[in-house]
């Protein structure tokens, strides 16, 4: 099949969940299938695209993200009734290419990676071929946006994030329901996400492709640089609201209990973009921002447990699988977790507040056996249910049906 991926990135190097999740596809699908690609690239790129993904793709194009303001932003935000989501990667050249390139070349499949692509489907059935069109929702956003609002909610500081949430929540209530409705297929990352979407529209259907990771990349053998004992690692995207909030409530909650019975241990926050919320914990002698790194592989692989105290968001937690594909214990919130079928204290630790994650970090770091039961049966999960050649084949699935 001839097979067309819109993405908002590159999706190599796979360094973060939507490139991993797009990567996983494409290097999964091109033995069997024709990829081309079209996608969005920082505004200054001038090296040459990446091997793998010209070796992986027909033809691959790219056009500068589109850079918009916070004024720009509160202007769409008054001025339509759209979510932010619709309006992040509108690009009239982004249009123009696709438009151009849907009347030159045929395609039975035009596959959309995320919401924020959304906006492009109205090209796609203008063109003159009526190729299949798949949505493939990374997160149920609309969920996403009403837990973060209630989160906010819960903190006066926070009210003005709370506000923008819910209105970010309610538009896209109808928004994402408009974009499944509009397409043939529509893919969900979890059974949680499919149910989340479902009860936007009865009988949707949408279809279960879970993220994946690359087995064979990520292994407990890794070999890792510089962290100190009684580490914990969490890592991600540190401008992305989840992320940065589940660091600040874990370091001023949890950190400090841990501290109170093993005062040397130490978390490493590993991602680009640290938030200027995060700036006053380079004052905490416990945590360490390490900002964008080559590959998070070694900071995984030489901490002793990883951590996963999200208290919001939706979709599947990527992080998780590198973690637990590395062989590394994690101690997540049920919520961090959620999506994968797992057993609280089988494959990873479960528990939600401040003194329940404290007390289970304390006794995993004393007990390196236990952390290392616990990091072969999360190697072992992940290899029966989520590498990417299990993966793929649920994509075809839906191609043919």
């Amino acid at each position: 099949m001839r097979i067309l991926f819109l993405t908002p990135q590159l999706p190599y190097p796979p360094q973060k969940g939507t490139a991993l999740r797009n990567w996983g596809l494409i290097d999964g699908l091109k033995t069997r299938h024709q990829i081309s690609l079209l996608s969005f690239h920082g505004c200054h790129r001038d090296a040459e695209l990446p091997l793998p993904l010209t070796d992986a793709c027909q033809r691959v194009v790219t056009v500068p993200q589109p850079e918009r303001s916070l004024r720009h932003r509160l202007w769409d935000m008054i001025s339509s009734r759209r979510p932010d989501m619709a309006c992040r990667l509108a690009s009239p050249r982004f249009a123009r290419e696709l438009a151009d390139w849907l009347a030159r070349e045929p395609f039975d499949i035009v596959q959309i990676e995320g919401i924020e692509l959304a906006p492009y489907i109205d090209v796609v059935k203008a063109a003159d071929q009526d190729p299949l069109i798949v949505f493939d929702d990374h997160n149920c956003e609309y969920l996403l946006q009403r837990r973060v609002f209630l989160t906010d909610l819960s903190a006066p500081a926070r009210w003005p994030g709370a506000a923008y949430s819910c209105v970010q929540w309610l538009r896209l209530c109808n928004y994402e329901a408009q974009v499944c409705r509009r397409v043939d297929s529509v893919l969900a990352v979890s059974e949680a996400d499919a149910r989340a979407l479902e009860r936007l529209i009865p009988h949707l259907n949408p279809r279960v492709v879970p993220n994946g990771i690359d087995t064979r990349r990520y292994r407990p053998t890794q070999s890792g640089a510089g962290v100190r004992k009684n580490a914990l690692v969490f890592t991600g995207t540190m401008d992305f609201r989840p992320n940065v909030d589940a660091v600040l409530w874990f370091v001023q909650e949890v950190l400090p209990l841990v501290q109170s019975d093993i005062p040397d241990v130490h978390l490493y926050v590993v991602g680009q973009r640290p938030h200027r919320r995060l700036e006053p914990l380079k004052a905490n002698g416990g945590v360490t921002l390490t900002g964008w790194v080559e590959d998070v592989r070694p900071y995984i692989a030489r901490a002793d447990l990883y951590v996963a105290p999200l208290r919001m968001g939706g979709g599947t937690r990527l992080k998780l699988l590198e973690a637990m594909a590395m062989g590394k214990a994690v101690v997540a919130t049920r919520l961090g977790a959620e999506g994968y079928p797992v057993t609280d204290g089988r494959e990873l630790v479960l528990a939600d507040t401040p003194e329940d994650i404290s007390a289970r970090i304390v006794s995993l770091l004393r007990s390196p056996a236990h952390r290392a039961a616990l990091g072969r049966r999360a190697r072992a999960f992940v290899e029966d249910r989520y590498d990417w050649r299990a993966i793929v084949p649920l994509v075809e699935a839906v191609y043919t049906h």
